[in-house]
């Protein structure tokens, strides 16, 4: 069984949402799962892991996604939609920071985000807030 796979059994999300999360994961695109604006297919695979693992106790059914992808970082905001609530998020995946917490530079002195990526992948997530209502500027729905 792949983690992806031990990560969608122990979800509670919704069976038509796991099964948009394994269509995207192969087709880069799928029902339930809307993705504003460009944002890498491997980096929308890593918040979705991040998603389902961290929310396993949520029934999402879709989710609503705006980021903003850099060399080492993807950065953005994430709408969970249940049958009764959207719960959502701030966050940040950077295999920079990761390398950084981990000690580890590549040949050139620099932090090794090839590594970083590599062995850590959905888990470089520096930052998964909750935003209330009141800190939430505007939907993404």
């Amino acid at each position: 069984m792949t983690e992806l796979e031990r990560i969608l059994e122990e979800s509670r999300a919704a069976e038509a949402f796991k099964k948009a999360v394994r269509s995207y994961c192969a087709n880069g695109g799928a029902d339930h799962i809307r993705v504003e604006g460009f944002a890498p297919k491997v980096k929308v695979k890593r918040l979705l892991a991040h998603i389902l693992s961290s929310e396993a106790h949520l029934p999402i059914e879709r989710i609503s996604l705006r980021g903003r992808s850099g060399c080492s970082d993807f950065v953005g905001t994430v709408q969970l939609h249940t049958a009764d609530d959207t719960r959502t998020y701030e966050f940040v995946w950077d295999c920079r920071w990761r390398a950084e917490q981990e000690g580890w530079t590549d040949c050139f002195g620099f932090p090794d985000q090839i590594r970083a990526a590599r062995e850590y992948d959905w888990r470089c997530f520096e930052r998964w807030e909750p935003v209330t209502s009141t800190q939430s500027s505007h939907s993404i729905e």
